[in-house]
């Protein structure tokens, strides 16, 4: 079987690189987030005492939330991304770019607070859309083994 990357392919690897970006704003969200709460390394989150006394701990802990729930999916995003950029690179890199696009969106209404009003529905899309032309995708390459 001759593996063949598509023309358009550039596409999702140039998509792909603005999750450096996304997770670059993240951490600067985080830092700062943190430094008002008065959190000290090596600390996670804010324990309940310091959320029951600081307003903004509460702050520092859902915008570390938002990235860490981030770096929790990243892998397998990318993933889906190449293996659907395989067949479909357009769509890859589209619905890559709305994932990122809607994470930003739900990192900043996280981050303010209100977990309850973080959104998240953006990026719940493109996932499943990812989701989607993944299995699609790796079902045409496996098919193609077997004509």
């Amino acid at each position: 079987m001759v593996f063949e990357v598509p023309e358009r392919f550039p596409l999702v690897i140039a998509t792909a690189t603005g999750t450096v970006f996304l997770n670059v704003y993240q951490y600067n969200n985080v830092d700062r987030a943190r430094t008002a709460a008065g959190i000290k390394y090596p600390q996670l989150y804010a324990e309940q005492a310091e959320l029951a006394k600081n307003p903004m701990a509460l702050k520092f802990n859902c915008a570390q939330r938002a990235h860490q729930n981030t770096l929790e999916s990243i892998t397998y995003v990318l993933l889906m991304s190449f293996v659907t950029g395989l067949n479909y690179p357009v769509a890859a890199s589209g619905l890559l770019a709305a994932w990122i696009i809607g994470r930003v969106q739900y990192t900043y209404k996280y981050s303010q607070g209100d977990a309850s009003k973080r959104g998240g529905q953006l990026f719940n899309i493109a996932l499943t859309g990812l989701i989607l032309t993944s299995v699609a995708s790796a079902g045409q390459l496996v098919y193609a083994m077997y004509k």
